[in-house]
C-alpha cells in the first residue's frame, strides 16, 4: 500500500466465485509485493466481481463506497484499489483487517 497525496493505493488479490465474501490476510507475491487477499461470491462477468470487491472493502474499512475505485481495470486477479480521500488511520484499519497489526 502506498500513499499518493490524499489517496491510498492498495494491491488486492481477488478470488471470485468463492463460497463466501471476506478478507483472508496478506500475502507476499513472488516479486516481493504484499497484497491483501480477498474473496467474493460474485462471478467475474461484466465487472460484478470488481464491484463486489469494492463493496466488501468499503464495508470492512467503514468507508463510503464512493471513496473506493479501481485504479486500473484488469481481468487478472491482482487489482489496484484507490481510496480517495484516505482518512487518517486507514493504514492501521487495513493492518487489522489483514491480520498484520502489531
Amino acid at each position: 500500500m502506498t500513499r499518493q497525496g490524499e489517496a491510498l493505493v492498495l494491491s488486492v488479490r481477488l478470488t471470485p466465485k468463492s463460497s463466501r465474501d471476506g478478507v483472508d490476510g496478506m500475502e507476499t507475491r513472488d516479486d516481493g509485493r504484499p497484497v491483501l487477499k480477498a474473496r467474493v461470491r460474485a462471478v467475474p462477468e461484466a465487472g460484478k466481481a470488481n464491484e463486489a470487491l469494492l463493496r466488501l472493502l468499503a464495508g470492512a474499512l467503514d468507508l463510503p463506497l464512493k471513496s473506493l475505485s479501481l485504479a486500473s481495470v484488469s481481468t487478472g486477479r491482482i487489482k489496484t484499489v484507490r481510496i480517495d480521500p484516505a482518512p487518517m488511520g486507514l493504514e492501521d484499519r487495513i493492518a487489522v483487517l489483514a491480520g498484520t497489526a502489531t
